[in-house]
C-alpha cells in the first residue's frame, strides 16, 4: 500500500454497519489483570472469532479497548465501557516457509505459537520470560526477552494487520509502508484493534542454559561489555544486597556458540549444581531447563516452562530502559537504594535489548538495558518508592516499560520520545474520535 492509498483509506473512515452483540456479557467474578492489582472498569467484555465480528463490534460501540491476556501491571489496556477479546483468534493463520514469515491470529499466545513454529523447522529471534503472553499484546507495548544483539519481541513483526475506529481494514507492512508501519508496531493499544499479524522466522535451533551464583558487583561494573557478550541471552538477578549479583542466566545456541559450558567459575561467580528459580529460594519445577541440557529454543529463552500456566502472579512489576553506553553507572545507581528498595523487592532482572526504530519504543535508537524490579505485592509502598528510583534514573533519560508500573510525570515521560508528535497525529488519523482512547493513554501520550 503506497502512501497516497494509504492517507485516503484513513480519510475514508466510514460506513458503521450495526449487528446484534456477539457474544454474551461477561458473568462471574470482577474482572481483573493477571497479577490482582487492576480492577477493570468494565466488566463489558466481548469476544470475536473473525476479523468481521471485530469490525462489526467496533462499529457499533463509541468506546472500547482489546483486552489480550492482561499480563500488563497498570491501565494501559482498561476501559470503563467495553472491552474485545481475540483469545478465540488464536490459529497459525499461514506459514511461508520459503519466505520465512508466519501470519497468526492477534490472540495467539508465544506458547501455543512456538512449538508450532519449531516443529516446522523455523523460530523466533527471542522470546519473553513468560511465554503464555499474546503475540499482539507484546508487540503493542515493545516487549523483550535479552540478548545484547536481539531486538524486542516487535523487531520479528514484518506486516500488521489493524481494525480501525472506522471499521476499516488497514493492512501495513516493512517493505511498504516505512514510517507508518514504524508508527503502528509499537502502538499501544491506541490505534485500533490488531487482528493479525506477520513475523519473520528464523531456522529453528537448540539452545542450553547455565546458572552461575554470586557474581561480585565489582566484576559486573569491570566486566559488563564481556559478561552481557557471553551468550546469546543474559539475565542478571539479584536483590541489591551483599554486593552482588544473585544469580546470572546464561542462554547459548547449540553448534553456534562456544558458551561458558561447565567452567566452574564465570568472573567470580560459581556454577549452579542444580536448577534454580530466579527468586532462589522458591522451587525451580516451573522453571526452564538449566544444567546445560539441550533443548529447543522455545523451552530455553524464556525463564519458565510453556506448560506452566499461572493462573495470577501476585506480585507488582516496574521496568526502566536506559541508554547502555549507561549501563553501569545507572545499576550502580539503584543500588544505592538497596535499603529502600530490598524490603519491597522480589527480585531484580537486568537485561540488555538492541535497538529498533519504533516510533514508541523505549528502545528506539539505542541499544538498552532494562533494569527491572518484581515487587511485593503492596501498591503504597510501591507507589511512594517509585519516584525515588525514577529521580536516581532521570539523568539517563530512562524510559519505563508501557505494561508495567510508573510515577514518571507526562511531560518528562513525553520528553523522552521525540517521534510522539507524529504518533499522536497518526492516532488522530486511525481514530479521530478518540474511540480507542482510555484514561491512562490520554494523561501520558494524547
Amino acid at each position: 500500500m503506497d502512501k497516497r492509498t494509504f492517507i485516503k483509506l484513513l480519510s475514508a473512515l466510514g460506513a458503521n454497519p450495526v449487528i446484534s452483540p456477539m457474544l454474551a456479557w461477561a458473568a462471574g467474578d470482577k474482572l481483573k489483570n493477571w497479577a490482582g492489582n487492576i480492577d477493570y472498569g468494565t466488566e463489558n467484555l466481548y469476544s470475536a472469532n473473525t476479523v468481521e465480528q471485530v469490525r462489526s463490534f467496533i462499529n457499533q460501540h463509541p468506546k472500547l479497548k482489546a483486552l489480550g491476556t492482561r499480563h500488563c501491571f497498570n491501565k494501559i489496556a482498561d476501559s470503563h465501557d467495553y472491552f474485545i477479546s481475540l483469545k478465540s483468534m488464536d490459529g497459525a493463520i499461514s506459514l511461508d516457509a520459503k519466505a520465512r514469515t508466519v501470519t497468526v491470529g492477534a490472540g495467539i499466545t508465544y506458547g501455543k505459537l512456538s512449538p508450532y513454529l519449531h516443529e516446522k523447522g523455523l523460530a523466533l529471534h527471542n522470546l519473553a520470560s513468560l511465554p503464555h503472553i499474546s503475540v499482539a499484546g507484546a508487540c503493542t507495548t515493545a516487549t523483550h526477552g535479552s540478548g545484547e544483539k536481539n531486538g524486542n519481541l516487535a523487531t520479528a513483526v514484518n506486516a500488521i494487520e489493524i481494525v480501525t475506529a472506522g471499521g476499516d481494514i488497514v493492512k501495513l507492512s516493512r517493505e511498504k509502508d516505512g514510517e507508518f508501519f514504524l508508527g503502528s508496531v509499537v502502538g499501544l493499544g491506541a490505534l485500533g484493534v490488531i487482528t493479525k499479524v506477520t513475523l519473520n522466522l528464523q531456522p529453528t535451533f537448540l539452545m542450553r542454559q547455565y546458572v552461575y551464583e554470586n557474581l561480585p558487583l565489582r566484576q559486573m561494573q569491570d566486566h559488563f561489555d564481556a559478561i552481557q557478550a557471553s551468550a546469546y541471552s543474559v539475565s542478571l538477578f539479584t536483590d541489591w544486597q551483599k554486593q552482588r549479583i544473585n544469580e546470572v542466566w546464561l542462554k547459548s545456541r547449540v553448534g553456534s556458540e562456544p558458551g561458558y559450558g561447565p567452567e566452574p567459575q564465570f568472573f567470580g561467580a560459581t556454577l549452579a549444581t542444580k536448577n534454580l528459580h530466579p527468586i532462589a529460594e522458591l522451587s525451580a519445577e516451573n522453571c526452564t531447563e538449566q544444567m546445560g541440557v539441550p533443548g529447543p529454543w522455545y523451552d530455553r529463552l524464556p525463564h519458565f516452562k510453556m506448560g506452566f500456566t499461572p493462573s495470577a502472579g501476585k506480585e507488582l512489576q516496574s521496568e526502566f530502559f536506559v541508554p547502555r553506553k549507561n549501563a553501569v553507572e545507572a545499576i550502580l545507581a539503584v543500588e544505592r537504594l538497596r535499603d529502600q528498595i530490598t524490603p519491597l523487592l522480589m527480585i531484580t532482572e537486568i537485561r540488555t535489548i538492541a535497538a529498533d526504530n519504533f516510533w514508541m519504543s523505549p528502545c528506539r535508537n539505542q541499544p538498552s538495558v532494562a533494569i527491572h524490579f518484581t515487587w511485593k505485592q503492596d501498591w503504597p509502598a510501591v507507589r511512594a518508592l517509585l519516584p525515588t528510583v525514577e529521580r536516581e534514573l532521570a539523568p539517563f533519560n530512562a524510559r519505563p516499560h508501557w505494561g508495567k508500573l510508573f510515577t514518571m510525570a507526562p511531560e518528562h515521560l513525553k520528553s523522552r520520545y521525540e517521534k510522539l508528535p507524529d504518533f499522536i497525529r497518526l492516532a488522530n488519523k486511525f481514530d479521530p474520535q478518540g474511540k480507542f482512547r482510555n484514561d491512562f493513554l490520554n494523561t501520558n501520550i494524547f
